[in-house]
């Protein structure tokens, strides 16, 4: 770790400006505004910890310009983006592991007829690389990774150990597969035949456009026929399932634990929050948020924030949502109305008798 840096060049490091604290103070380490200890830096990226720079006890916190804070005792610097920011503290403090040395491991089978250059490429102990795959300058293949036969990788992409890219699949330029991700497994497609599942041949490819970056034991199928085709600069969390012929637009966000089915189109710009399900055949136009846990049942066409089961503007949705909750109170009500109902016609019985 670097050493430490006083509170004045730690807000030139950042581009900030310190709004309270003593330029002098020594910042020697960095942690979360919960965690931090005195000299260290932390940050406010979200709203939620608000409270907690009250009694944070780290000597620096960085915050927005535009926020409205309580009180506390650590020296305030003010940036545009505290997230982005503290990545930059970061950078100063840890640097990044030193990069993959060029050549191939002598444990890797790598294929007559690969298309890379050794002298610009990093194949890792125990991985493979198979017949007619390319690898752009600057890829790094980690151990264990696998590429398929005919598989394009364009400069610069990381796969990280035991990743696998399947035969034909193509990836753009600076694409990141994490560990156990695999990107062209077969399509899950069967037909039905005297009581029996046949498999349907797969023999389309994935597609990963530039930037894009796929978490550990994410799973995108290729496509029966054509393309499964994600944009550029989207991220895909970890545990991620990605059906056949799904196409996913430019810079969208799809958290753990979704799982998008065949053939559905999702636009740019979309997030789709941890453990949501999109049903197959659908469209999702850009600009469309899904909360956690809601299901996509039909297709979206407007911009906005969608939640529940089935996903519905926000507002409508959360009122569905509340409604369970309200069942036991009107249970209750409605067993008093017949109670009563029940005495008034008792009463009117007896009356006419």
């Amino acid at each position: 770790m670097s050493s430490s840096i006083p509170l004045n060049k730690l807000a030139e490091l950042v581009g900030g400006e310190i709004l309270r604290g003593d330029p002098r103070t020594p910042i020697s380490g960095l942690n979360s505004i919960v965690e931090a200890q005195p000299g260290e830096v932390t940050f406010l990226g979200n709203d939620r910890y608000a409270e907690a720079l009250a009694t944070t006890r780290a000597s620096a916190v960085l915050v927005a310009r535009s926020a409205r804070l309580a009180c506390g005792m650590a020296a305030l610097i003010a940036v545009e983006n505290p997230t982005l920011a503290f990545s930059t503290v970061i950078r100063h403090f840890i640097p990044a592991a030193a990069p993959a040395k060029p050549g191939v491991h002598a444990s890797a089978v790598v294929a007559p007829g690969v298309s890379f250059d050794a002298g610009k490429v990093h194949i890792g102990a125990c991985s493979i690389v198979e017949e007619g795959a390319s690898l752009g300058d600057g890829c790094v293949v980690h151990a264990g990774a696998f590429v398929g036969k005919g598989a394009s990788l364009g400069p610069s992409c990381v796969l990280h150990p035991n990743s696998t890219v399947r035969e034909r699949c193509v990836l753009g330029a600076r694409v990141i597969i994490h560990a156990g991700a695999v990107i062209g497994s077969d399509g899950f497609g069967y037909e039905c035949t005297q009581g029996r599942h046949v498999k349907v041949e797969q023999v389309g490819i994935v597609r990963l456009d530039d930037d894009v970056e796929v978490g550990s034991c994410a799973t995108i199928d290729r496509a029966r026929f054509g393309l499964t085709w994600i944009g550029e600069g989207t991220k895909i969390d970890n545990l991620v399932q990605i059906a056949h012929n799904v196409v996913i637009g430019k810079h969208c966000v799809i958290v753990s634990q979704v799982g998008i089915a065949g053939s559905t189109h999702v636009g740019d710009r979309v997030t789709l929050a941890g453990q949501v399900g999109v049903a197959g055949h659908l469209e999702i136009g850009s600009g469309v948020t899904v909360l956690a846990k809601s299901g996509v049942t039909k297709s979206i066409t407007e911009p906005g924030v969608y939640t529940g089961f089935p996903a519905r503007p926000l507002i409508e949705g959360r009122k569905l949502m509340a409604l369970p909750a309200k069942i036991p109170d009107m249970l209750a009500r409605l067993r008093d109305l017949e109670r009563r109902l029940s005495e008034m016609e008792s009463a009117a019985k007896d009356a006419s008798s």
